[in-house]
């Protein structure tokens, strides 16, 4: 869907406004949107709209030639993305609305964590699927030790039989549920980059697609099965290998290390 990259984009921009800029997201004549651009970056006085549209003439442009087809984090290959392995993620940022932020009451006020099993359809899912199952048992384990589990819902997605889900209107009003959480569980993705915008921290299973050294975070405990990522946009066996390589009481210990620091 590219929700992560605009959550990627909005952490390139961090701080802008402060020194009087808003940053460009373009080829340096032109700013180049996608469909979720608008989504993501509203509300966000540090990047500058298409077309004009509220743009303070008082603050200078800053370009960042960050668009889609031009990621800054990986390149086309034959049959695979190559990494730029100079690139890192900073946190992004997302501005909620009060009324985005009362939706999330729907999670209720005991501490949750919040769960994503079904990865991004952007990029080969099965080289990004640690077995559904392993995500069933992690939420049965996190339950007996008397946490809430819930999974945010949108259509396609495959729900564990161990959470509560909810139904959310927008990728937006799930960043306001997740906001609340105390732990993110899942696949590298739109909702590792959220919980890293809302600043939750988390345990992302990267396996052996993506290099966590680009796309993840410090305050998330980034698995790959001591795999190196291979970029393979066919089903791969490295990266199903990578992810069988991850246990769930990896996972687990991980969790529970974020939510029980000693």
């Amino acid at each position: 869907m590219g929700l992560g990259d605009q959550l990627i984009g909005s952490g390139l921009a961090r701080g802008a406004a402060a020194r009087r800029k808003r940053v460009a997201f373009g080829d340096g004549t032109r700013i180049l949107w996608d469909t979720n651009s608008a989504a993501i970056y509203a509300g966000n006085p540090n990047i500058a709209p298409p077309n004009g549209t509220n743009i303070n003439t008082s603050y200078d442009l800053e370009w960042i030639p960050f668009y889609k087809g031009n990621r800054l984090y990986n390149r086309g290959a034959p049959g695979r993305w190559e990494w730029n392995y100079e690139f890192r993620c900073i946190p992004g940022e997302v501005f909620l609305t009060e009324k985005e932020r009362r939706f999330a009451n729907v999670a209720g006020a005991e501490p949750y964590v919040v769960m994503e099993p079904n990865p991004s359809g952007k990029s080969p899912v099965a080289n990004k699927q640690w077995p559904f199952a392993r995500y069933e048992l992690v939420a049965r384990t996190l339950r007996a030790e008397g946490l809430e589990v819930v999974q945010l819902h949108y259509p396609g997605a495959r729900p564990l039989k161990a959470a509560r889900t909810i139904p959310c209107p927008s990728f937006r009003h799930a960043l306001a549920v997740l906001e609340g959480a105390c732990l993110y569980v899942g696949g590298e993705g739109g909702m590792h980059h959220g919980a890293a915008a809302v600043g939750v921290g988390g345990v992302v299973l990267f396996g052996g697609f993506v290099p966590p050294q680009v796309t993840g975070y410090a305050v998330h405990a980034n698995l790959t099965g001591g795999a190196e990522a291979c970029g393979s946009l066919a089903p791969c066996e490295h990266c199903r290998e990578a992810m069988d390589r991850i246990e769930v009481e990896e996972v687990v210990e991980h969790a529970m290390a974020r939510l029980c620091p000693s």
